[in-house]
């Protein structure tokens, strides 16, 4: 079945100059696993497409159960430079919550069982 990102993680992200780091976080070690395979470094690119005119780097932060990835040449040039008129490096966080992803609904039906589920309310409970 596919759900919005946003079902299963939450994200926080940030600037630096013309890249963004955008940290994905999982609800439990088992959306962990599946999204590290779901989540590579190709797809993320693939997703963002033309906002994102550098490399994509996926650091693994297993202890925090966490993605983060590197967006380089992302923010049109930084701060003093770019034309966009929104946070920056925030709303690439936003943007990535709607990726669409193809999960096992068994794998979805399990994780509502933990008290980390985000779900409909993507918010910890």
């Amino acid at each position: 079945m596919k759900v919005l990102l946003k079902e299963l993680v939450q994200v926080r992200c940030g600037d630096k100059g013309n890249d963004s780091d955008v940290n994905i976080f999982a609800s439990n070690e088992r959306i962990y696993a599946y999204l590290k395979e779901e989540l590579t470094e190709e797809k993320v690119k693939a997703f963002y497409g033309d906002l994102v005119k550098g490399d994509v780097i996926r650091y693994e932060v297993p202890n925090v159960l966490a993605f983060k990835f590197h967006l380089k040449e992302a923010l049109g040039g930084g701060g003093s430079s770019s034309l966009r008129i929104d946070g920056l490096g925030k709303t690439m966080g936003a943007v990535i919550l709607r990726m669409e992803v193809d999960i096992d609904e068994g794998l979805l039906k399990n994780d509502k069982k933990d008290s980390l589920y985000i779900g409909q309310s993507n918010s910890i409970s």
